[in-house]
């Protein structure tokens, strides 16, 4: 795996820069990792701060809306197939607030497993409320554009406002950005995909007026595109009518009535080629053809599928959702076999029962877990590299195909809680995320609810 050859390097006078805050624990980042993670270290008495550069939290989730919440069900093939739940903790704590607000579906059919589908709106007032509760204090619209240190350690971060550019000095830092942004910027080693070769982005979009219940009488109750419906999809790309790149595609019913939740497009550059979104000129023109795609997607259900016949696009991601971008080198790594092999590890703080769900060539790959589910060791989320820092969220150290299993929102709660756990060890101790037992993170998370053993 190619290391990253653009780790910028800091080069800004800090020493120029006011002071915004000093706090215990920043976290960077407000996708469901961030969430978590600033959430239970606040719980746990520290001055915690949450930085973010939209206006809201939900990351991946609500920004790149991909709607759902995967990676709690096991897979299975068995019959009498029910949705069987095996991945607990603050992943289960928010699904249940999300519920209990009319912000969650029940379990629908996702091929061989089970997936709920969630209001983005609700998602992000939910996590409002989580980190208001606990003390945790936010600043959005912030954005991490270098970090603070001493050698190899980590002491806060640089970031950018509308005020200009300040300082944030901590003595931990999650990095939650998705994207390893702080690692990337202090200047530390990250990999990308396989030989650079990432997982394609998609815009995911929500469908209103439709009449669901004709469309899932012709659908069907899995929210995998049927056969006839893959057929329907060929022959209206065949026809020149319509651009249509991918023919498996997924669609949800949503909280909301008359709604469905539309994961279709997928996203190349114009000549083919896959984009890096790290890289702004691929981002840029990433949400233009995802903007196009979505049209005409929208318009191939509206034309061919009974129940979206007065259907109309109400509504997309912020921006792309993006599935893979820069992992951390840390001082684990979780490998393909320890996915498809389904491997259990002393230190394993994550459950994953979550398909290897691939996106990227001529179509999705899914490859199941069935029955069974794997566990993501505590070294994955600390960087081989600095100190006082660790990751939490699909910036993880994973090799390409274990990443597109373990990255899905059910398993970014799993780590923003790890990360917690091993930051209140490492403030109480003044000791390094290095140095922390795995056995003893896995311990604590047990004993707040994650249900490992």
């Amino acid at each position: 795996m190619p290391e990253d050859r653009y780790a910028s390097r800091n080069v800004l006078d800090e020493h120029a820069l006011p002071l915004l805050v000093a706090v215990d624990a920043v976290v960077a980042g407000g996708g469901a990792a961030g969430v978590s993670a600033a959430t239970n270290l606040a719980r746990k008495g520290h001055r915690t701060l949450l930085i973010e550069r939209y206006g809201f939290c939900g990351g991946g989730a609500v920004a790149g809306m991909s709607g759902t919440v995967c990676g709690l069900f096991l897979s299975s093939e068995r019959h009498t197939n029910r949705p069987e739940q095996v991945v607990f903790g603050f992943a289960d704590e928010f699904r249940a607030r999300l519920a209990s607000r009319g912000g969650l579906t029940e379990p629908q059919r996702y091929g061989k497993t089970w997936t709920v589908t969630h209001d983005p709106l609700v998602w992000r007032e939910t996590a409002d409320d989580f980190l208001t509760g606990a003390g945790v204090e936010i600043l959005f619209h912030t954005q991490v554009v270098g970090v603070l240190r001493d050698g190899d350690t980590v002491r806060g971060l640089i970031v950018d406002t509308k005020s200009g550019l300040a300082r944030i000095e901590a003595r931990v830092v999650v990095d939650a950005s998705g994207d390893a942004d702080v690692v990337h910027r202090a200047g530390w080693a990250t990999t990308r995909g396989r030989n650079g070769v990432m997982q394609n982005p998609t815009m995911i979009f929500r469908l209103g007026n439709v009449d669901v219940d004709r469309f899932l009488g012709y659908w069907g109750e899995n929210t995998i595109s049927p056969e006839h419906v893959v057929e329907a999809l060929i022959a209206a790309d065949n026809s020149g009518r319509y651009q249509l790149p991918r023919k498996k595609i997924w669609i949800f019913s949503t909280s909301r009535p008359n709604e469905l939740l539309v994961n279709a497009t997928r996203i190349l550059g114009r000549d083919g080629r896959d984009l890096d979104v790290t890289d702004p000129a691929d981002h840029t023109e990433a949400e233009l053809v995802a903007r196009h795609q979505v049209r005409e997607y929208a318009r191939f259900l509206k034309d061919r599928v009974p129940g979206c016949e007065d259907s109309f696009v109400n509504d997309t991601g912020v921006e792309v959702g993006i599935r893979q971008t820069r992992s951390v080198v840390g001082v684990k790594r979780l490998e393909n076999a320890d996915v498809v092999e389904r491997r259990k590890h002393r230190d394993g703080v994550v459950r994953c029962p979550w398909p290897i769900e691939l996106h990227s060539g001529a179509k999705p790959r899914v490859e199941w877990l069935l029955d069974d589910f794997y566990e993501i060791p505590y070294g994955t989320l600390v960087p081989e590299t600095g100190e006082n820092i660790i990751v939490a969220g699909r910036c993880l150290s994973a090799e390409h195909e274990a990443l597109a299993s373990a990255r899905v929102t059910a398993q970014c709660f799993g780590y923003g809680h790890a990360a917690a756990v091993a930051a209140d060890m490492v403030l109480r101790n003044a000791m390094r995320f290095r140095d922390v037992s795995g056995e003893d993170v896995r311990a604590a998370l047990n004993a707040e609810g994650a249900g490992l053993d």
